[in-house]
């Protein structure tokens, strides 16, 4: 029988440095998502009546409680059936997120689309900050290969974490000379909107120039050798937006990812 995606919001952004905001961004993505401008069908052709909706999480600022909290979400998804694919919210939400995934899907590839490693070991004293999770992730062996592509702003200690986890890292430059990901087996997708160029998606707390276009990136979704497990797409700041732009581009990636679930 063919996987249902769903969507869950995860409103939590206290793990945010530099600017907050990702977490007004759940009912934007799903108003753009379901706007009458559109139809329920995919490029591919899946049809998203069949996308079902678990509404967003009930989370406070406390880090902690956040973490138990998004992680028992992801875990009652799966327990019914679904495939989620979570509405964030910052970057950090992938940790307790995994930590779900894993307990069901072990060795899964995570295909991580930022412009930043998210591999800091701690960052401004914090070990659960949205620039940490992948250390955390990997720490714990939560995914058997990390995959990353678009990256474009590593530090010397960034560059240190990827040796030590044997991340395979697609920096931007490499990408723009043609270097592409090879993913194969069951993939998780974890997908920052400040990995795409600003023109295309502004309204990010971090905006990095030089970035993927919106093709880039759906031709990556549908262009996966293997099915999609669960799936994340994170860091919109609503109050950087120009004109909703970054709200249907949000969109469009979690509908071709729900679409990529229902034809799998």
């Amino acid at each position: 029988m063919p996987s249902v995606p769903q969507l869950i919001g995860v409103p939590y952004d206290a793990s945010s440095s530099f600017l907050r905001g990702s977490a007004a961004a759940p009912p934007l993505i799903r108003q753009a998502l379901h706007s009458p401008a559109g139809n329920k069908f995919t490029e591919r052709g899946a049809d998203l009546s069949r996308l079902a909706d678990a509404g967003d999480l009930e989370l406070t600022d406390d880090p902690g409680n956040a973490r138990v909290a998004i992680q028992a979400g992801i875990e009652l998804s799966l327990k019914n059936g679904f495939t989620p694919i979570a509405l964030g919210g910052d970057h950090s939400i992938t940790y307790p997120i995994m930590r779900a995934i894993a307990q069901k899907h072990r060795g899964v590839t995570i295909l991580h689309i930022d412009a930043h490693g998210d591999l800091y070991d701690e960052f401004e004293g914090d070990r659960f900050s949205h620039a940490c999770p992948f250390a955390r992730i990997m720490e714990e062996e939560l995914c058997g290969r990390l995959v990353q592509v678009g990256i474009r702003t590593l530090t010397p200690h960034q560059r240190e974490q990827i040796a030590r986890f044997n991340v395979d890292t697609i920096e931007m430059q490499h990408f723009a000379g043609g270097a592409r990901p090879r993913v194969s087996g069951p993939v998780y997708l974890s997908i920052d909107l400040d990995g795409l160029d600003p023109a295309f998606a502004p309204g990010v707390s971090h905006r990095e120039p030089g970035g993927l276009s919106v093709r880039d990136v759906l031709q990556m979704i549908h262009g996966l050798g293997g099915p999609i497990v669960g799936a994340d797409v994170v860091e919109f700041n609503p109050a950087q937006d120009v004109g909703n732009l970054t709200a249907s581009v949000a969109a469009k990636i979690a509908r071709e990812i729900a679409g990529s679930i229902i034809l799998a």
